[in-house]
């Protein structure tokens, strides 16, 4: 459908709080800038926004529009942050006072231009208001006030870092005929082997209708409805094929569109899954399809969390990455946004599963009537968004809404919200019945306070900001982990000289400092935690290292958050664990620097993504040191069965020895053997014995299938490593492809946490560990037509690699 408001131009200009109420009465000589719409005054002003903040000024998004003939329009409105008066042609038409609600308003009898006017109001004048308190006071802002608004917490709570505010049209503003479908409701449902689509519709006037439904290559239902001026109907579509997370299957998604007088409007994407969130016993198992599955992804972040809006390209290029990485599930969390509908349909095709929050955070919610109200609004939008949209899984009544009280010690009596018990599940029941919901990320399940870990969602920092052992990881019993692992993650080396020059600033330079996240009134920050494991990890002092290299001694920060990862994911997915599921937290930074997430602002992975990915691929084998037992190995795979064979790789001195044993690994399941089995002789492997010295300096165990084709391995190296003049590293690369290399990496003895480091390069993994000569083939994909050229180092060798193609000389 035509958008008159497509390619329009936008102008913002700025009054002082409650001076300027009517359009009419915008001063003459006011500095007007132009603005993209969607977006906010930061993307505007740009680098002019360090001496304002957005939330002090009233704001005048303006733009004139060419009707084109069309006399009836509607004018939708995605979302305005966040108290804001809506004009057009001088009529005050809409107040805002949420901006996760959206405003439609048809207008009927239009000129030849139509004048939009948005007037976006000073939250801080709003904010000075006396209005009733909280039960409690939120530790993530210092506004109180807040609590009363449908706000984001980006740029208000300083644990994301030094963003700005989000004030204006942070979602599109679209002008179109009034179309033929007023307001349509899907939904889907799964009935034994038939797929069930539910489609309410409300037209404009009556028409001759019919329901169409595809698959991209045909036609799949088609349903004629004659003339109607209104739809309720319900299709059966038999024998439906089921959309399933990417890791376990297909995501199967159909199209459905509606037809009316010849006209076909597009009603959105769906698809058919089962969901069920078993809490018995205390756990939290997501059963997708009556079959279990093992979360793993991290929490998301905006794209741009300046403008709020990304384009299509940019948030598939995102989703595939982490989908490449393994990871199945994102968590939208509730201090944040609500996502674009680009990204809800992105995930339904890629079989990327959403755990959604609520938009509430740590602050006690209102219960009078207009909040009530304003917050049933912002659930029926969502819901139009994702109700047929069988990538979403759980929602959840927000982010720390329950963890906040408990910490601070209220009795459970004393912090129950009508919201989270009565009002957001009454309301899923009716619109969302096929999803699982939880009252809060974290909560309990059989009574404990909702600070423990061991009892049904947690948030796990247990090992990153409560500085417990590696160890805790296997005793804490985490069931499943909706925000773990916080670290302030350093970037690439490449990375670092892109937004910082050198690696010289890492530690205290102001400018990188500001992108060490922090929790609000604490003393200390995430680089800190990450200098404590370094420490006791690697047995390094990292402040000294740093004063003398300090690229070495983000090398060391980096290694540090791979190990605690490996660790982690190689405890919890494990079938003996108990855990169903981790979350990081989080998956991308919002600021250029060492922050949470496991990718950098411009989308370069950091080193624990390679961590992550490894211990998440769909077929994965884990390596763990049982102490006295000896080295367990566990085959996990989350496809259809298969049989195959076992490599264990002992490495010692004086040459390798191999062993293999034969396996059948179901559907969905995992096997676990010793590595003593795979032997059958005690060979103290791990030197846990302590008989003498270490006779092994690594193991490496691999899955051949039937075919002799090694479909996943892992290495861990025995014992502490010592750093050295060099291990033997050597590197080769060969072009395969356009644009595309193998680079094969060696080493003569242990190379620790090797790191494959060549600008404008994805290399296929990267920080890990090499056994001695064992070579590994890692492959490279170019972002232009230049051929790869850098290094490849070790923790452990003083000694690189270079990276450079051969140079093949004639005969002369």
């Amino acid at each position: 459908m035509i958008d008159l408001l497509d390619g329009a131009r936008w102008r913002l200009a700025r009054t002082d709080a409650g001076s300027v109420l009517d359009p009419g009465d915008l001063p003459a000589d006011l500095d007007w800038i132009d603005a993209e719409v969607p977006g906010t005054v930061a993307s505007a002003l740009g680098a002019s926004l360090s001496a304002v903040n957005p939330d002090d000024h009233d704001w005048w998004f303006v733009a004139d529009v060419s009707t084109a003939d069309h006399r009836r329009v509607r004018v939708t409105f995605g979302g305005i942050a966040t108290r804001a008066q809506i004009w057009i042609d001088g009529n005050h038409r809409r107040t805002v006072t949420s901006m996760f609600v959206p405003e439609i308003v048809d207008v009927t009898e239009c000129g030849p231009t139509v004048r939009i006017a948005l007037h976006v109001e000073s939250l801080a004048a709003q904010l000075k208001s006396r209005r009733p308190r909280g039960r409690w006071r939120s530790s993530l802002i210092a506004a109180q006030g807040l609590r009363h608004e449908r706000t984001t917490m980006l740029g208000r709570a300083p644990v994301y870092g030094p963003l700005p505010i989000a004030v204006g049209p942070w979602r599109p503003v679209s002008m179109t005929p009034i179309p033929d479908v007023r307001r349509s409701e899907l939904s889907t449902a799964v009935s034994g082997t038939d797929g069930i689509v539910v489609l309410r519709a409300e037209l404009g006037s009556p028409g001759v209708a019919r329901i169409l439904i595809d698959d991209n290559m045909s036609s799949v239902h088609t349903v004629e409805l004659g003339t109607v001026a209104h739809i309720d109907s319900t299709l059966t579509l038999p024998d439906v094929e089921l959309w399933w997370p990417h890791t376990h299957g297909r995501p199967r998604t159909y199209r459905v569109a509606l037809e009316i007088d010849g006209t076909v409007h597009r009603m959105g994407v769906v698809g058919f899954r089962t969901v069920e969130l078993d809490r018995t016993a205390g756990g939290a198992q997501l059963v997708v399809n009556g079959a279990d599955v093992f979360c793993r992804g991290g929490t998301w972040t905006p794209l741009n969390p300046v403008r709020l809006w990304s384009s299509e390209a940019d948030l598939r290029a995102a989703l595939e990455q982490f989908r490449s990485a393994g990871l199945n599930m994102v968590r939208v969390v509730g201090t944040l946004v609500y996502e674009q509908p680009e990204f809800w349909s992105l995930c339904a095709e890629l079989g990327i599963m959403v755990w959604q929050d609520l938009m509430f955070g740590t602050v006690d919610p209102p219960t009078d009537e207009t909040f009530t109200t304003s917050v049933t609004r912002e659930l029926d939008a969502f819901a139009d968004t994702v109700s047929a949209n069988p990538a979403l899984m759980v929602v959840s009544g927000g982010s720390e809404t329950q963890q906040q009280p408990t910490m601070l010690g209220l009795a459970a009596e004393d912090q129950r919200m009508a919201m989270l018990d009565s009002v957001v599940p009454d309301f899923l029941a009716d619109r969302l019945p096929a999803v699982a919901y939880v009252t809060s990320s974290p909560s309990s399940v059989q009574g404990e306070l909702h600070t423990h870990v061991g009892d049904g969602i947690a948030h796990y920092f247990g090992v990153g900001g409560y500085l417990r052992p590696l160890s805790d990881i296997r005793t804490a019993g985490v069931r499943f982990a909706a925000e773990c692992l916080a670290f302030a993650v350093p970037p690439e080396r490449s990375s670092v000289e892109r937004f910082f020059g050198s690696a010289a600033v890492a530690g205290h330079h102001p400018e990188w400092k500001a992108a060490v996240p922090r929790d609000r009134g604490s003393s200390w920050d995430f680089e800190d935690v990450r200098d404590h494991y370094v420490r006791n990890i690697f047995g390094v002092d990292p402040h000294l290292i740093r004063r003398d290299d300090a690229e070495l001694y983000l090398d060391y920060g980096r290694a540090a958050t791979v190990e605690a990862f490996t660790e982690a994911f190689g405890h919890w997915r494990r079938a003996s664990s108990g855990c169903a599921g981790a979350l990081v937290l989080t998956l991308r930074d919002t600021v250029p620097g060492a922050g949470w997430g496991i990718v950098d602002t411009a989308g370069v992975p950091k080193a624990p993504f390679y961590a992550l990915a490894r211990a998440s691929a769909p077929m994965a084998l884990l390596l763990s040191d049982n102490g006295l037992d000896g080295y367990s190995v566990e085959l996990v795979n989350d496809g259809p069965a298969r049989t195959g064979t076992v490599r264990v790789v002992l490495h010692a001195s004086r040459g390798s020895h191999e062993f293999e044993q034969s396996v059948k690994v179901g559907t969905n399941s995992s096997v676990a053997l010793t590595v003593d089995s795979i032997v059958g002789t005690f060979t103290d492997v791990n030197h846990a014995y302590r008989f003498g010295a270490r006779t092994y300096s690594a193991v490496t165990a691999a899955f051949l299938d039937d075919s002799g084709v090694e479909l996943t391995r892992t290495t861990v190296l025995v014992g502490p490593q010592t750093r050295q003049n060099t291990v033997g590293l050597s590197a080769e690369v060969t072009e395969t492809g356009s644009g595309t290399w193998e680079l094969t990496v060696r080493s003569e003895w242990p190379a620790q946490y090797v790191c494959v480091d060549i600008d404008d390069f994805q290399v296929s993994d990267s920080w890990f560990h090499l056994a001695p000569n064992e070579p590994r083939t890692l492959t490279l994909v170019g972002s232009g037509a230049g051929a790869p050229r850098g290094h490849v180092r070790a923790l452990n060798s003083v000694e690189r690699a270079s990276v450079a193609p051969k140079v093949v000389s004639g005969n002369s």
